[in-house]
This record gives C-alpha cells, sequence and structure tokens, in this order.
C-alpha cells in the first residue's frame, strides 16, 4: 500500500527526516515510536503531502505520489488524523464528520457514513447536534477519527492519537483503532505511547532524531534491550 524510500525532509536549513525508509502493507497496521522531536509528525504530514520532500520517494499502491499535493492524496484514498484533532470548534459534531465527506466522489456516502460513524461512536449520535469546541478530549478525539473514516480511506495515517487524553479514554481511543484496522484499512499510526502502539502493531519502526534506528515485530523489539531501555520505558 505505502512504501517509502530514502525520504528527506528540512526546515530551511534544518534536517528533519534523513533517509528514512519504511513500508505499510495492505491491511497492515505499523507503529512509528519514538521520542518528541524525533520527526514523527514531519514523517506523516509529509506522506499526507503537506510537507514537501527535499530527496526520496513515496509510493502509494505503486504510483509515485511524491509530488502530489494533498487534494490528490485525499482522491486516491489517504485520509489523515492530525495531532491536536484540529476540528472546526465552533461547526457542530456533524457538520465537522459531513467535512470528511467533502469530495465529489464520496458523496452519496454521507448517509451510510453517518451511520457507520454513529454505530462506531454512540456518543457523537446523541451529541451531533453539539457544538465541538465543547466536546471532552475524548469525545473530540472520536470526532477527529470518524471525520476521517468518513472519507473511506485506503490508509489512515494516525498522528499521535493518545495526545492528552485520559488513561481510559486512551484505552478505549487504541480499542477503536483495532476495530478499524480489522476491516482492512491499511494504518500508519503515529505514537509517543509505545506500550499502547505496540499492542495493535503487526510491525513498529523506531525513530530519532530524523533516522530510523530501529523496525521489526512488536516481540522483536521488545527482545532488545537497547531499544527496551531507551524507547520503551523498561529497562
Amino acid at each position: 500500500m505505502l512504501s517509502i524510500e530514502r525520504l528527506c525532509v528540512s526546515y530551511g536549513d534544518a534536517a528533519a527526516l534523513t533517509d528514512v525508509s519504511l513500508e505499510v502493507g495492505d491491511a497492515e497496521l505499523v507503529a512509528v515510536i519514538g521520542p518528541n522531536g524525533a520527526g514523527k509528525t514531519t514523517l506523516v504530514n509529509s506522506v499526507a503531502g503537506l510537507l514537501p520532500a527535499r530527496a526520496g520517494t513515496i509510493h502509494l499502491a505503486g504510483e509515485n505520489v511524491t509530488l502530489l499535493p494533498p487534494r490528490e492524496l485525499a482522491e486516491r484514498g489517504v485520509a489523515l488524523i492530525p495531532e491536536g484533532r484540529r476540528l472546526f470548534n465552533a461547526m457542530t459534531v456533524e457538520e465537522n464528520l459531513e467535512m470528511g465527506c467533502y469530495r465529489k466522489s464520496i458523496r452519496g456516502w454521507r448517509e451510510e457514513g453517518l451511520a457507520r460513524a454513529y454505530e462506531l461512536f454512540p456518543i457523537l449520535a446523541q451529541r451531533r447536534r453539539q457544538i465541538a469546541g465543547t466536546l471532552s478530549g475524548g469525545q473530540q478525539q472520536m470526532v477527529a477519527i470518524a471525520r476521517a473514516l468518513m472519507a473511506r480511506p485506503r490508509l489512515l495515517l494516525i498522528d499521535e492519537p493518545s495526545l492528552g487524553l485520559a488513561p481510559i479514554i486512551v484505552k478505549q481511543v487504541f480499542e477503536i483503532i483495532a476495530t478499524i484496522h480489522a476491516t482492512g484499512v491499511s494504518i500508519l499510526l503515529i505514537e509517543q505511547n509505545a506500550t499502547r502502539a505496540l499492542e495493535v502493531a503487526q510491525r513498529a519502526c523506531v525513530l530519532d532524531c530524523g533516522s530510523m534506528v530501529a523496525s521489526g515485530s512488536p516481540k522483536e523489539l521488545e527482545a532488545r534491550g537497547d531499544i527496551k531501555a531507551a524507547y520503551l520505558g523498561q529497562g
């Protein structure tokens, strides 16, 4: 589904990513973990077309999409759940969800999409007329996830879904991510909470200082003492 080869991204003269390579297969969930400032958000924003690559390539389903703008990537089935949720806070829950299916090619999906969103998140059905900015942090994250699903993604990019949430809500959010993945959607998950990320991922990569330092299955990474001590909070 997604293939990134030797991707380099810079902010001015400052390198943010250097020779980063990874793959996400069809219906696969791959997590990218690492500390703050590692380049994780830069990576996902580059895949979404929000940041230009200085070098390297990004392929989606075999097509080189490195230079495509976000709208073209959206047409090809890429959806982003951004860090911090980025809702339209003055709009209602349902209006936010409808923004997910703004593309002409999927506008006919609106009713079915809403029904599926409310089935996945019953609390949002109850609050469909509520202003999104007045929701709790956990409910806002649910809106952000549901809005992305309204776009009928083939590849779902999720950036730091646990950020700022209480532990019980984090547990619920990751259960939802696992449910979405079980429907066959390919997912690239960016997450600082390594424990939660490894619980749902089939493969994981460790990003630090803009470079990939390790990759493998969760069990393989957890078996490495150096990775456990440096990145998984375990000695």
